[in-house]
């Protein structure tokens, strides 16, 4: 039987919102997990990392590569969810082409902004960002034919209604490609509701 354990919701998206305002805004920082070009590079991100600016890469947290799980096809219809500085949906709009379309969605707008002018600079108009929490996704049914996400999961509590709304989202047959953080034993009732152990 599962123990629910107390967390303050609120407080911790308040601190998420915080410490990716401060990879948006400060991305030169050390933080203690990596982040930047270099960490894109070393997990072997695709090609089309070349081609997103920099203003976007150097405050890209993911933290695992999504796209080993294979590429997406042209003219398909994409959710990146917790885009933060957009590097995976401007990947994924060269992907997709101009007859598919990409939506970024994130909670922080430090981010979204940062992730806005970067789609601007490229000059891309198959993608947009726009902010929004995972567990309410302000899309139809069968909205999407793919969701990506890269390091995000892992900082909701409500992961059920996470995985329920992705199912809604996407179309029947569509697929999710997830780079995530897993654990291998259960985290102890004081480790849930310590909020440094959920913002990294």
């Amino acid at each position: 039987m599962a123990v629910e354990v107390a967390i303050d919701v609120e407080l911790l998206k308040s601190e998420i919102k915080k410490t990716y305002a401060s990879v948006s805004e400060q991305p030169q920082t050390e933080f203690i997990f990596p982040t930047g070009r270099a960490w894109a590079e070393d997990l072997d991100y695709p090609r089309e990392l070349d081609n997103v600016p920099e203003a976007a890469v150097e405050s890209f947290a993911g933290v695992a590569n999504p796209w080993t799980m294979g590429r997406l096809a042209e003219g398909e219809r994409v959710l990146d969810l917790g885009s933060g500085a957009g590097t995976d949906s401007l990947i994924a709009a060269q992907m997709v082409g101009p007859t598919g379309s990409v939506i970024g969605i994130d909670m922080t707008p430090a981010m979204l902004s940062k992730a806005r002018g970067a789609a601007a600079e490229t000059g891309v108009s198959n993608v947009e960002f726009v902010e929004s929490e995972a567990e309410h996704l302000p899309f139809p049914d069968g909205s999407f034919d793919v969701v990506i996400s890269n390091g995000v999961i892992d900082l909701i509590p409500d992961k059920d209604a996470v995985f329920a709304e992705l199912y809604r989202v996407l179309t029947p047959g569509g697929r999710i490609q997830i780079a995530d953080v897993t654990i291998q034993n259960p985290v102890s009732a004081e480790g849930r509701r310590n909020i440094d152990l959920w913002t990294g």
